[in-house]
């Protein structure tokens, strides 16, 4: 709603109704000593076309890039009605729903979104988000440890994205939970299945596998899964939801399917905006639900018959006893989940399968067109969604530096995170590229390293 200012006349008629004379006497409370009256850095005011122009000049100074990078946030084409819908008072502002009758829009939208979630995955049941994909990890990792009882080991590749590593690592390293990792064929750039074998011992609650994983590149899930279920493990798929589109959803993996899935929404209509915000968002079976954290939304009838939406399930403190709670931090980002479920509605089955491969062809695409470079190749050989990993032969610090400053983004260096990727960069192509682009960065990158 746009913000309409009081008038004179308006703010002394209040002032009148409350008794005072003007506004500073509402603050009189406010020890003298505290109070600033110069603000000498505060600029001048500006009226309303003043601040348009400084605020353009600004966004301006950020420059306007052709972006090649993914590397878990990725730039696709959002319908203008998701953003103009979301921004509605009734979902702009809408808090957690814990009163059903005054919160059933918030409530239904919710429950549409959980059931596009458990359709997008194959799965069985799904919350009503988490904070963001890293954490959503962490918060599978406890739901694995606490169904497996007293299993206290995690499996956990290389393959996975280094920050849900990272942030998997602080959340569950001061509970007696060792992650365990697993490296990565040097040729294929996947989960290396022998050591997976030699470690699925009685004392792992599950297996982690993201699919694509951070290199893009696709694993073997089928016989992951089966592997893992044999040994008594659970599987945690940590999935895009893009490419969920084209690909077998992790609720069919193997003979049984994924466990529990999790994984970042920003791709499902979230715009990338220097970092955030995002969601995450969290899948499972029936069997383990009461472990999930976070809120479910139910769909039932009232005494008179008719429909209505309610939390069904609350599993965090705020809602049961503390040594109870399932989780702390399981709050639900609900105006980006009121996005996704209207992209997902807007963009339908077609549309999103008609996005994610068109994203693998213009992935496709920039490979062919990269490799063709002498001295750039393809790291690893295995099938990839809508990411690959190229070394280059150049200093990729001064290949950044060049190739940004002709307006182009070239990829994620990887040696910082990777010892034996030093001189790589793994490079990304959505929906949203043009081949012009994609010739624009190879006869860059040729001049470069040339």
């Amino acid at each position: 709603m746009p913000f309409i200012p009081h008038t004179e006349e308006e703010t002394r008629k209040m002032l009148d109704a409350i008794g005072v004379k003007q506004i500073d006497e509402l603050f009189d409370e406010i020890p003298p000593e505290l109070i600033n009256e110069k603000l000498e850095y505060v600029p001048p005011a500006m009226d309303e076309a003043g601040v348009r122009r400084l605020c353009k000049k600004s966004a301006g100074s950020d420059g306007n890039y052709v972006n090649f990078i993914g590397a878990g946030a990725y730039e696709h084409h959002i319908p203008a009605a998701v953003w103009q819908i979301a921004t509605r008072g009734e979902f702009y502002s809408a808090y957690t729903p814990y009163q059903a009758e005054a919160s059933q829009g918030t409530l239904q939208l919710l429950y549409e979104y959980q059931s596009m979630m458990a359709s997008l995955t194959a799965m069985e049941v799904s919350n009503a988000s988490l904070y963001e994909g890293a954490s959503a990890l962490a918060e599978a990792v406890l739901m694995a440890v606490r169904a497996q009882r007293k299993k206290q080991r995690i499996l956990m590749p290389e393959t996975v994205h280094p920050a849900y590593r990272q942030t998997t690592e602080t959340i569950v390293k001061n509970q007696g939970i060792t992650l365990s990792e697993i490296s990565y064929g040097a040729e294929t750039g996947t989960i290396d299945l022998a050591q997976v074998d030699q470690e699925l011992t009685d004392d792992v609650a599950a297996l982690v596998i993201p699919q694509p994983n951070y290199f893009g590149a696709l694993e073997e899930v089928d016989q992951l899964v089966d592997m893992a279920h044999e040994r008594g493990c659970l599987v945690v798929a940590v999935v895009n939801p893009m490419s969920l589109a084209i690909l077998k959803p992790p609720g069919e993996w193997g003979a049984k399917g994924a466990d529990i899935v999790v994984g970042e929404g920003q791709p499902l209509g979230i715009p990338l905006s220097s970092g955030g915000p995002y969601f995450g968002f969290m899948c499972c079976t029936q069997k383990i639900v009461r472990q999930m954290p976070g809120r479910l939304i139910g769909r039932t009838v009232d005494a008179e018959g008719k429909e209505g939406f309610t939390l069904t399930l609350q599993a965090r403190e705020q809602h049961i006893r503390r040594s109870k709670a399932t989780s702390n931090i399981c709050t639900n980002q609900g105006l980006m989940v009121t996005a996704a479920t209207l992209y997902m509605s807007l963009m339908g089955p077609a549309g999103m399968q008609q996005a994610a491969r068109a994203s693998h062809a213009n992935t496709r695409m920039l490979v062919e067109k990269l490799t063709a470079i002498d001295g750039v190749d393809a790291v690893f050989n295995s099938s990839y969604f809508n990411e690959c990993v190229l070394r280059i032969n150049f200093p990729v610090d001064e290949l950044m530096q060049s190739i940004t400053a002709q307006g182009i983004i070239a990829g994620m260096p990887l040696g910082a995170d990777f010892e034996n990727l030093h001189g790589c960069l793994l490079v990304c192509a959505t929906e949203l590229r043009t081949e012009q682009e994609i010739d624009d960065y190879a006869l860059q990158l040729e001049r470069i390293v040339s």
